[in-house]
């Protein structure tokens, strides 16, 4: 289905606020955006995090999210209060110490619950070939 413009506008600006808490070290309103859990995949396996669990992980992350920028946004409205979110991430990061530059795809599921805008699903694949070749 068709996500309605306000919808659109309102999911892309919360994805941004969580990015922006991530780079702000703002672990309140990260987990505020939260489902508790919320099922996260990503390189390092697959898992689900409760808030409590969210928090401590990134107040004691040893990288910093210095930029991000976001690029081809897609949603699809699974239901009236399921919204599948995908786009491509350019990450600025600074990890042990050095500079890196991470180009990755994500995707977010958004749950309204109780009128709220909560991520039920996380996922970030960085970019490359598919098979895992070097």
């Amino acid at each position: 289905m068709q996500v309605e413009d306000t919808t659109k506008r309102e999911l892309l600006k919360l994805e941004k606020q969580y990015w922006n808490a991530i780079k702000d070290r703002d672990s309140s309103t990260a987990t505020s955006l939260t489902d508790d859990p919320c099922v996260l995949v990503g390189a390092q396996g697959v898992g689900e995090v409760d808030k409590a669990t969210l928090w401590k992980m990134l107040d004691g992350a040893k990288h910093e999210l210095k930029d991000f920028a976001f690029g081809d946004v897609h949603m699809l409205e699974v239901s009236n209060d399921v919204v599948a979110v995908a786009y491509k991430i350019h990450e600025d990061l600074v990890v042990d110490g050095k500079r890196v530059e991470l180009e990755a795809f994500d995707s977010s599921v958004w749950v309204r619950r109780d009128g709220k805008w909560v991520c039920a699903v996380h996922t970030e694949s960085p970019a490359g070939d598919r098979f895992g070749r070097h």
